[in-house]
């Protein structure tokens, strides 16, 4: 995901007229450290009400909106709503071209039509996380009403016709918002695209598989590539075809004909620099800002930019306040299966600053682990090493490979040696426009 934000962002392109002008929802994202302070305060149900600073906050909480955990803020003392993500001065992604879980886009609808019934007829401003306020009552409704019925009937005119048997590429391609949606400011798709977010909808119900079994077991691209060409006369013919598809303003099909060039040789300088430049063209030509950096992005890569600056790719800072829970789930996506599946251990662990314990079960190649067992409820069967540690022993453990300081353990210490040497770390520069 970081990976491919560095595209969806474009922060390796140049800012200017041929470059990075925006990400479509705000100028660009931080490239700063990221961190998180941990909450001391759960909100947890909407008309939970808190002062803060002397400030009166009426929580509506909105999960599965924009992100799984989310909340709308109503100010009373100022007639003001903050809606988060969930109403922004565009229309946003219900699949992020970044890579991300499908949001709900008829609970997204929901929430904002409670919006409208808890809060629109006290409020007088509406502001988002990003972009500018809504001003006036009248305003304001018209601004939650329009967002409302924006995710609502892309959801249900996308859930009508796949009914009708129709394909996510097939709705997408002739979806039309209603007059209103279409001309509102606050619906284009500067950041999110009907496009994209139709396919999510459909994506969503019907998974990526559009029913047609010659797509149930297609080559992956590489091999797909080399059999188009066999097929197609061969590089050069592809070329010469791409050529005139990009004569004729074809720019989609040509991109996808140059794409099979590209993937089945890539040292192919000729079929490289066609791609970059018909990448370029439909990147300048997109008024959607991730299109926008995606096609620039490729463009870039293809003429041989090292792509380098993922987005919040160091996370170390992070690691600190996740729940043992969080941890150890993000641990176990890094183990290498393979070469763990040859090995059965359990480890206990138990973090005396913490007052927890964990139970940590290497099984087939993945590791499951039990966590927020206090001391006294730590299991009875043995297992093959228990320690007790801090957190920040842990961490350290987790980061440098070496375990200092131990005073309580049991067992063969040399099952834990073996569980790190089993989690690796992640490439950062994988290729993403050439294979």
């Amino acid at each position: 995901m970081a990976r491919r934000a560095g595209y969806m962002y474009g922060n390796e392109l140049a800012k200017g007229p041929d470059g990075q002008i925006s990400c479509g929802l705000g100028s660009t994202v931080s490239s700063g450290t990221s961190t998180i302070i941990p909450p001391n305060l759960d909100i947890t149900h909407t008309g939970q009400v808190e002062v803060i600073d002397g400030v009166e906050l009426f929580f509506q909480i909105t999960p599965g909106t924009e992100a799984p955990v989310e909340m709308n803020i109503y100010l009373p003392q100022f007639r003001t709503i903050c809606t988060a993500e969930n109403a922004t001065q565009c229309l946003h992604n219900i699949a992020t071209p970044r890579g991300a879980a499908v949001r709900d886009a008829l609970a997204w609808s929901s929430y904002l039509d409670e919006s409208i019934v808890l809060f629109a007829e006290k409020t007088d401003t509406v502001f988002a996380s990003h972009h500018w306020p809504t001003w006036g009552n009248e305003r304001v409704l018209n601004y939650l009403t329009e967002q409302r019925d924006l995710y609502a009937y892309m959801h249900d005119q996308t859930v009508r016709l796949m009914n009708q048997g129709l394909t996510g590429i097939e709705i997408a391609e002739d979806f039309s918002l209603p007059p209103k949606l279409q001309t509102a400011w606050h619906t284009q798709g500067f950041y999110g695209t009907v496009v994209h977010n139709v396919k999510a909808i459909y994506q969503r119900f019907m998974t990526w598989f559009d029913g047609n079994p010659s797509h149930l077991w297609e080559h992956p691209p590489v091999a797909s590539a080399k059999r188009y060409l066999a097929c197609m006369g061969g590089a050069k013919e592809v070329l010469r075809k791409s050529e005139g598809y990009i004569k004729e303003g074809d720019l989609r099909f040509a991109a996808t004909l140059l794409n099979h060039v590209v993937f089945a040789d890539p040292e192919n300088e000729e079929g490289k620099e066609l791609l970059a430049s018909t990448y370029e063209k439909l990147g300048l030509g997109a008024e959607n800002g991730p299109w926008r950096n995606f096609y620039l992005s490729g463009a870039s890569e293809l003429r041989g930019q090292k792509m380098t600056k993922n987005l919040l790719s160091d996370q170390s800072e992070m690691l600190e306040p996740l729940s043992l829970h969080q941890l150890f789930a993000s641990i176990a996506v890094r183990l290498n299966g393979p070469q763990a599946q040859a090995h059965n251990f359990t480890i206990d662990l138990y973090l005396t600053d913490m007052n927890e314990g964990c139970r940590l079960i290497l099984s087939n190649g993945a590791l499951i682990h039990r966590t927020g067992l206090k001391q006294k409820d730590m299991p009875t069967r043995a297992a093959d090493y228990s320690c007790s540690m801090t957190h920040s022993q842990l961490l350290s453990f987790l980061t440098t490979r070496k375990l200092e300081g131990i005073e309580t353990e049991t067992g063969d210490r040399s099952c834990l040696q073996k569980l790190s040497s089993f989690i690796m770390g992640f490439e950062e520069e994988f290729n993403i426009v050439l294979p």
